[in-house]
């Protein structure tokens, strides 16, 4: 028998792509761009993503959905809790479905959400976005996103919805855990290595949300976003463009929001003309859940789905997803003149590029690499969550060195008695980020567990001070702004050496929870009853060592100088608790660095580090202090580390050249440590306001107990570069400064250098995105300084 030409291997990816357009009807190509979502009923009718409740009545039973094939099938895995088994089983019986109504037996492309990992039942729960970008550590996200797409090619999955690459702008909006942070360079490095990570096992990666989503107004879910298009360039696209240009990604999902009136659902200029011809895409572009049909209900910039349909599709949004509600009315547009069908090809071109890569059309495509058990959270995957946690939590304060507590079976300074209290002590979910399985889907069941293994607090205080008594007290829950419990909590924390207090968030969906999608606030105070309770225990004089295990920044001015010492975990996965006892005890030295500043206040923000001087600088201005109590970059570790000896290699270069920042970082401990050394640039004169600093480069060093290495950064005058007054990207003439240093207010060492020449322009999707790093090891040893001194800034975190 011989094979159709789509499916013969032998022959090239554009023969068989040609091939199957050839031969499919209209109906066939318009199924190529939709979706179908088999979800359960849920107790919350809102269920899952926005206005579900909206798309439920009308709905094609599956078997009657895919009788001319289909293009996607939305989370099989994510949506109900079954075994990795059970769920391989579903799978084959639904894309056999698939084949058998496709008249060429085309399989679906089947995707999955994978944002703290496989969002799938019993996968490992790794930390929140959020506090990857805390660990500043791009080989160490990579490595996690391989992981997590072994895991998805073994059950059948070929998209992964992640990362979130949404710059923070408001600390109020929901959705900061589900971000790397505020810093556009940061977020783009990181992505670009998830991206890598995920794609080199075979599952596509998808960037969200392009663009401009998390500068909503007022932090309000799917608002409206206000900026120009020299913010949108300068901050927001920047990640975008690192992941496409140097990840390769292979999908793109579009933003909610409603971009100066645009939504980038059917935004031509975003989707196209920047996106694949400036910056070569060469993917699918994808739709945010009823993102098309919202062009009528939510925009109203069109008069019905038909026309929601032919604007997203014309704009260059391929795929429709959860389910098509709006695309087959692509059909009767094409019969009636309303679209070409060489537009509609274009897209379906593209998704069948995507099968035909991924092996979809080959004769031995199964549903999965394997039929056999199948373990989604092995031991050596929980050992690299924990890892994950260890290098992102952040010792934001311990002025008298009270931490580390140490090991008791080594020299007994541990506490004799602890007093554990607080909500985020007795509830483990509270470690784990609104896109687990845990708190998407079982949260919303009668059962709501953990879909993995998470210890609490309270286990691994115990088995990290097996001599030490333990008390552990809620005081209050993470909304209840009841203060009953509080006396209780007061009692424990007076009858103990020492309290750990932990507070913070417990993440759901569209106010299910404290953070998350859709949970929003007002105020940057703790939520609930969390504030009265802090204040409660900090009133008994008992040392108290405060841990925010939250997805958002909260303000902390209150407590600063009053706790002995402030941790702050984001969200720390299912090991966090593990990580969080090491770190208390010194088996862990602290590494995590701010990828967001803490507020000082509950309302003088928004705001963040890339703020020019009319955002900065209050002083006969406002009545309103915007600087943060702890800057973007700030950390504390166990080990005296500092930087020293600047030098550039040039003091002047031209508009397309390159300078070498260099600096020494020296551990002057006897204790092993890591150091986050960060680069920041000033432009002191530009033609249009600029930021007064942005980080243009980062290099986590790991240096041994006296040991120093020399970390040298290659800066291209394009990473100078701005958007300039007539809205082109250009190089300006004129002086620049450099400074390292461990924070973004922590930059002891300065350096000028000169840009000479004209004036470049840089042309669209030309510049260079990158500042490569090298750390050398220095023989010489430094001296040693006392142990458990701390880094590289004052108690205060303000230099």
């Amino acid at each position: 028998m011989t094979l159709p030409l789509w499916n013969d291997r032998g022959r090239s990816t554009d023969e068989r792509v040609e091939a199957l357009l050839a031969a499919m009807t209209l109906e066939e190509k318009t199924a190529q761009l939709g979706s179908y979502w088999k979800r359960p009923a849920l107790r919350d009718a809102e269920g899952f993503a926005p206005m579900q409740s909206t798309f439920e009545e009308g709905r094609d039973p599956f078997e009657a959905a895919v009788t001319t094939g289909l293009g996607h099938l939305t989370r099989p895995y994510g949506s109900a809790p079954m075994t990795p088994e059970e769920g391989v089983a579903n799978l084959r019986g639904m894309q056999q479905a698939v084949v058998d109504g496709s008249p060429h037996g085309v399989p679906a492309l089947v995707h999955e959400e994978c944002l703290t990992g496989l969002m799938a039942h019993g996968a490992t729960t790794y930390p929140a976005a959020i506090a990857w970008g805390a660990s500043f550590d791009p080989a160490l996200i990579g490595e996690m996103a391989r992981r997590i797409g072994a895991d998805m090619r073994a059950i059948g999955a070929h998209m992964g919805l992640a990362p979130v690459l949404d710059v923070v702008r408001d600390y109020r909006w929901g959705r900061i855990e589900e971000t790397m942070g505020e810093d556009p360079y940061l977020t783009g490095t990181l992505a670009t290595e998830y991206v890598r990570g995920l794609q080199s096992e075979g599952v596509i990666a998808t960037l969200k949300h392009f663009a401009g989503h998390a500068a909503s107004r007022a932090g309000r879910n799917h608002a409206p976003v206000s900026i120009g298009q020299r913010e949108l360039q300068d901050v927001d696209l920047v990640p975008f463009e690192m992941a496409v240009r140097h990840g390769e990604v292979g999908a793109v999902m579009n933003s909610y929001a409603d971009l100066d009136g645009v939504p980038p659902a059917a935004n031509r200029w975003l989707l196209t003309e920047l996106l694949r011809e400036a910056w070569g895409f060469e993917g699918t572009v994808v739709a945010d859940y009823w993102a098309v049909s919202f062009l009528q209900s939510m925009h109203r910039v069109v008069e019905d789905d038909r026309a929601a349909a032919i604007a997203a599709l014309s704009a260059g949004l391929d795929i429709e997803l959860p389910e098509a509600t709006a695309f087959p009315h692509l059909v009767e547009a094409v019969r009636d003149g309303g679209l070409d069908e060489a537009l509609l090809d274009t897209a379906v071109r593209r998704i069948l590029r995507q099968k035909v890569e991924l092996g979809l059309l080959d004769p031995e495509f199964d549903a999965s690499r394997t039929g056999e058990a199948i373990d989604l959270d092995p031991a050596d995957a929980r050992a690299l969550a924990r890892r994950m946690a260890e290098e992102s939590i952040i010792l934001l304060d311990n002025p008298h060195g009270l931490l580390p507590l140490g090991d008791p079976s080594a020299d007994g300074r541990a506490p004799s008695s602890i007093a554990l209290i607080g909500p985020a002590a007795v509830q483990p979910r509270s470690f784990l980020g609104c896109y687990s399985f845990t708190n998407h889907v079982l949260s919303r069941l009668e059962d709501a567990g953990t879909s993995v293994a998470v210890p609490s607090l309270a286990e691994a205080l115990a088995a990290e001070f097996p001599g030490t008594r333990l008390a552990t007290v809620a005081g209050t829950g993470f909304t209840d702004p009841g203060t009953e419990g509080i006396a209780e909590a007061v009692e424990a924390a007076r009858g103990a050496e020492l309290a750990v207090l932990g507070v913070g968030d417990l993440a759901g969906l569209f106010g299910a929870g404290t953070s998350g999608e859709g949970c929003d606030v007002e105020s940057l105070a703790l939520p609930g009853a969390q504030h009265e309770l802090v204040e409660a225990v900090l009133a008994t004089g008992t040392p108290v060592v405060l841990v925010v295990l939250s997805g958002r920044p909260y303000a902390l001015g209150a407590y600063h100088g009053r706790a002995r010492a402030i941790l702050q975990a984001f969200m720390p996965g299912e090991e966090g608790a593990s990580a969080l006892a090491g770190v208390l005890s010194g088996r862990v030295n602290p590494s995590g660095r701010l990828p967001v500043g803490i507020p000082d206040g509950v309302g003088g923000q928004p705001g963040t580090y890339l703020s020019p001087v009319l955002a900065w600088e209050s002083d006969g201005i406002s009545a309103l202090d915007p600087k943060p109590l702890f800057p973007f970059g700030h950390g504390l570790g166990y080990a005296r580390i500092e930087c020293s000896d600047l030098q550039l290699s040039a003091t002047s270069i031209p508009a397309d050249g390159t300078v070498e920042v260099s600096a020494t970082v020296t551990n002057h401990s006897a204790r092993g440590g890591k150091e986050v050394v960060q680069l920041y640039l000033s432009d002191p004169v530009a033609s249009v306001v600029r930021p007064l600093k942005r980080l243009v480069g980062f290099a986590k060093v790991d240096l041994p107990a006296g040991a120093s290495a020399r970390v040298t950064f290659s800066l291209h005058a394009d990473r100078t570069s701005f958007t300039g007054a007539d809205l082109r990207r250009i190089v300006e003439p004129g002086e620049l400064r450099v400074r390292v240093g461990t924070s973004s207010e922590d930059t002891r060492l300065e350096g000028v250098f000169h840009v000479q020449g004209p004036t470049r322009t840089i042309p669209p999707g030309g510049a260079e995105l990158r500042t490569p790093v090298q750390v050398a090891p220095i023989d010489a040893p430094a001296p040693a300084a006392p142990q458990g001194a701390t880094v590289g800034a004052t108690p205060s975190g303000r230099p």
